[in-house]
């Protein structure tokens, strides 16, 4: 089980295609958590071997501007493995894994990071994994998925492959539920859950893509991908703590805490009652404020 409180916590994730120079040189101005160098869906057959070629240069060179890089793989293995060997190294944070339906998949990908680390001289773990649950056929093995290697950072469930496997349309009231169970799995294997209940594609309505953010974090997601520099903004504000949220959290502490002073398991602030459950999300809504604050002070200091 790996210790969330610990992991790199992006609240947004913007996918880059890593063949195409002049989005690589702006990808750090996005202003997003982290950038996703895409050799998947964004680029074309033809143009795979040049985005694979292309990777190190440009993980290095957003690095360097301090934007973490993650790099998203294709599958199948035949294409994977030259990807991953491609992608590990010093500026590449870690991999997304697509369509991913079962553990041996990622532990395969995890064998082959093993070696790549040990003979290019980086520690061990470096590079960690966000596995994109893309078909129905993986929900039965949420849990083998989310804890089958400590390189496991996070699961999301990939809104529009997963609506064509399950032959539904990707609205809110579809996704609801296998967004769900990829939290539920996440949790009970202590990495972090992305995403959110609508689909990655619908960038052009800022105001209905700010609701299914807030929803999100309600729900209990801390993050996810995007596709648009215009998702950019709505998900950092969306999966960060409010003002309200913070004066909330931290008098609920307050409150319980003098309550347990004197002897009292349970304590009232604002009307509501306050007991160990209360405290525990004040204190988890507490902890992110520290993170997105780190991460907005650094996309300030980008140059």
């Amino acid at each position: 089980m790996n210790a969330m409180h610990n992991d790199p916590i992006w609240r947004s994730m913007l996918f880059v295609p890593a063949d195409v120079p002049r989005f690589v040189d702006r990808a750090h101005t996005r202003g997003a958590d982290a950038c996703v160098l895409d050799l998947e869906d964004s680029v074309p057959l033809a143009q795979k071997a040049q985005a694979r070629h292309a990777v190190p240069g440009a993980a290095a060179a957003i690095a360097a501007r301090g934007t973490p890089v993650l790099v998203r793989v294709n599958q199948p293995w035949d294409m994977a493995a030259p990807d991953i060997d491609a992608a590990i190294g010093p500026s590449v944070s870690a991999l997304v894994l697509p369509k991913v339906n079962d553990a041996a998949t990622v532990r395969q990908v995890a064998r082959r990071i093993d070696g790549l680390e040990a003979q290019r001289g980086l520690p061990a773990g470096h590079t960690r994994l966000i596995a994109l649950i893309e078909d129905v056929m993986a929900l039965p093995e949420l849990d083998a998925i989310a804890r089958c290697t400590p390189r496991m950072l996070g699961m999301m469930l990939g809104p529009e492959d997963f609506s064509a496997s399950a032959g539904m349309t990707p609205v809110r009231e579809a996704l609801m539920l296998p967004n769900q169970l990829v939290l539920f799995a996440c949790r009970r294997a202590g990495i972090l859950p992305f995403g959110f209940p609508g689909s990655i594609a619908d960038y052009g309505d800022t105001d209905a893509f700010a609701q299914t953010i807030r929803l999100a974090r309600q729900l209990g997601f801390v993050g996810g991908l995007c596709i648009h520099p215009a998702q950019v903004a709505v998900m950092n504000v969306g999966f960060s703590p409010s003002a309200e949220d913070l004066e909330n959290a931290r008098g609920a502490v307050e409150a319980f805490e003098a309550a347990a002073r004197e002897g009292r398991g349970a304590a009232e602030y604002r009307s509501k009652m306050v007991d160990l459950p209360v405290v525990l999300r004040a204190r988890e809504t507490l902890r992110r404020a520290t993170t997105t604050a780190a991460l907005s002070t650094q996309q300030e200091t980008n140059p």
